[in-house]
């Protein structure tokens, strides 16, 4: 909605029962007011409508507000400072020259960040390093689905922040948002029914209006939401609302190419325009996505339905999305990860970038104070060899360390990881498992540009290094570490004394022991395990990840990418350099047309146009080495070759 829509919406009282909410966020503008809100609840809920109406205000309140929808957002310092850049519509998106030209402002600046749970991964940077660096003029506001970080409630930052719950209307305020939307009876026992959810009263008026007599069932607001989806779907007179509503449930955000690979027989620009329309879908910058509360009714509906059509939906989505990021400019990758993260269901993954509750821990970089705390815990867990090599890691790079704490800022456990390559070679080979890492990564060379990371240790305070809830917030905290280091980030190793634990989950993560670089410490084995995410980094993983839960086979098991040969059974085939970078090309683009030029221009690394032999020619020696696996390899008439799993 733009400015002048909220408040005209506002005033003639199609926004009501929130009129406290409003007067706590005005404290925001008075010189001595709180500098940071926190406005939490859940999905549905009026959050984005009343940070939207509050920020229609600000004007009124000599401020000028700055609204950023953090989806749109990638999740690291530096996708931060260049989002807020382009919001201001300042040229250097470094914090230094963005604080000094928020501090410049004539009007109060007050930052709005929606949507703040999938920007979870940055919520210490923001209370640690952004928000302490502006100036006591300007304010923020965070709107999500889950209550601010312990690190809010302490530390300084209890009196200058509010919290602010938002929770469903009052009875009076639901009954009088009914009336308003035209319902004539029975306000008390809908409102009651409705649950006071703002966006359920929405979709009940208007299901209402359409059917004056349906009779909602008194249960959860869940199922109140299914029905209702059910009933506004069921309502739809365009026969072809409802499968391209169903596609959009099951993607972050709905695009034209998109639509396009998953409807073919559509209009794609048509079937965006009847999307746009609904009552529940929301336009954003890239795209438009159905509101979350009715996107999960849709989607859990289609997958009890037809399990077949949800899967290969989502699959056909995969393909045209990893396609679409290949060509993404690096400012625009993070919104293609996002996607390819949507579509993947394994809460291990999900749940690793995008926590679904609020921790009660926070991780923060160690600070010198700390260390009394450091030792006490490596040396309850580590033997004396263990503890000297890890301390020796504190006395020559603190910044290596992270600690966990609790709502009393106690640590309750700590990670020490960094980059080799920014570390003194002497200092490695002190330790005898970063010198294990060292000799792997020169026997096994990454490409070059490429980076690793050393996860050195994870220990919390009673659990050591099995799992626990200081274990979960450090490794959130790594991954974004993963993000900060994409896309040259190729290799992580990691070492623990006991794999059991973590089997199952980092075989499916593609987190594999070394046996051969296993070392022992103090009596005990210290296990090595490596992540290698492959040429195309954490997308490139995250990708994999989905295709492999999706049931999408883009790596052939005959195909031995470091040896450059293919396996059948005991028999090895090599394959020349052309052979191999064609058949690579193709395989990482299944089910792609790819033309003969862009394969000369790619694998042959010319730039000659029009017709030549020499794909061809390379492709019919592919099929012959290939044998019964041939076929896997399409020409498309006119155009070129397909490799079809």
């Amino acid at each position: 909605m733009q400015v002048a829509e909220l408040l005209n919406a506002y005033a003639s009282g199609d926004v009501v029962g929130r009129d406290g909410e409003l007067a706590e966020l005005r404290q925001l503008f008075a010189d001595a007011g709180p500098r940071v809100a926190h406005v939490y609840g859940d999905a549905g809920i009026g959050k984005s409508t009343l940070v939207g109406l509050f920020a229609a205000m600000t004007q009124q309140h000599d401020a000028e507000c700055i609204l950023m929808d953090c989806r749109e957002i990638e999740p690291t310092a530096e996708g931060f400072l260049g989002a807020l850049a382009a919001a201001m519509g300042h040229a250097r998106p470094d914090l230094a020259h963005l604080v000094d030209a928020l501090a410049a402002h004539q009007r109060r600046p007050v930052i709005v960040l929606d949507s703040f749970e999938v920007l979870r991964l940055l919520d210490t940077w923001l209370r640690l390093t952004f928000a302490p660096a502006l100036s006591a003029n300007a304010r923020i506001v965070l709107a999500g689905r889950h209550r601010p970080s312990v690190g809010w409630y302490a530390g300084g930052w209890e009196k200058p922040t509010l919290i602010l719950p938002l929770g469903p209307l009052a009875s009076e305020a639901a009954e009088d948002l009914l009336q308003r939307l035209g319902v004539s009876s029975g306000r008390r026992r809908l409102a009651r029914m409705l649950h006071g959810h703002p966006l359920a009263i929405r979709l009940a008026a208007r299901t209402l209006r359409q059917r004056p007599g349906l009779r909602l069932p008194d249960a959860s607001l869940q199922q109140v939401m299914d029905e209702l989806t059910s009933v506004y779907l069921s309502d739809v007179d365009d026969p072809t609302i409802r499968p391209l509503l169903e596609g959009a449930a099951l993607v972050r955000r709905v695009s034209v190419p998109l639509l396009r690979t998953l409807f073919p027989a559509h209009d794609p620009e048509h079937a965006y325009g009847l999307l746009k329309q609904l009552d529940f879908a929301e336009v954003l910058p890239d795209g438009l996505s159905l509101h979350d509360a009715v996107k999960e009714a849709l989607a859990q509906t289609l997958r009890a339905r037809d399990p077949k059509r949800y899967f290969e939906l989502r699959r056909q989505a995969w393909r045209t999305l990893v396609g679409e990021a290949r060509d993404a400019p690096r400012p625009e990758l993070w919104r293609y990860t996002a996607d390819i993260l949507y579509l993947i269901e394994n809460p291990v993954v999900r749940e690793a970038f995008f926590p679904s509750g609020a921790s009660e821990l926070v991780v923060e970089q160690a600070h010198s104070e700390d260390f009394p705390a450091i030792r006490a815990l490596i040396e309850t867990h580590e033997g004396p060899d263990g503890a000297r090599a890890l301390l020796r890691w504190w006395r020559r790079l603190p910044e290596a360390f992270v600690v966990a704490r609790d709502a009393w800022g106690q640590c309750r456990g700590l990670c020490c990881r960094f980059d080799p390559a920014k570390v003194d070679p002497g200092a490695l080979a002190e330790d005898a498992v970063t010198r294990t890492w060292s000799t792997d990564l020169r026997e096994n060379p990454m490409p070059p540009g490429s980076r690793s990371l050393f996860i050195r240790r994870w220990l919390d305070r009673e659990a050591g290094e099995n799992p626990c809830d200081a274990q979960a917030a450090l490794w959130l905290d790594l991954k974004r570490t993963y993000m900060e280091m994409r896309p040259e980030l190729r290799r992580v190793y990691l070492t623990v004394c006991d794999l059991g634990p973590y089997a199952a989950v980092a075989e499916k993560l593609g987190i594999r022991p070394l046996p051969q670089r296993s070392v022992a410490l103090d009596g005990r084995a210290h296990a090595t395990a490596a992540l290698d995410f492959g040429e195309a980094s954490v997308e490139g993983w995250l990708a994999g990840l989905a295709a492999a839960e999706l049931g999408i086979s883009g790596r052939p098991e005959f195909l031995d990418r470091d040896a450059r040969e293919l396996v059948f059974r005991d028999r090895r085939t090599p394959l020349t350099p052309l052979e191999f970078g064609v058949l690579v090309y193709l395989v990482d683009r299944p089910g792609e047309a790819v033309d003969r030029e862009r394969l000369l221009r790619e694998v042959w690394r010319t730039r000659y146009t029009g017709w030549s032999n020499k794909v061809d020619a390379v492709v019919a020696g592919l099929r012959r080495k290939l044998g019964d696996h041939a076929r896997r390899i399409e020409t498309v008439t006119g155009v070129g070759y397909r490799y079809r799993p």
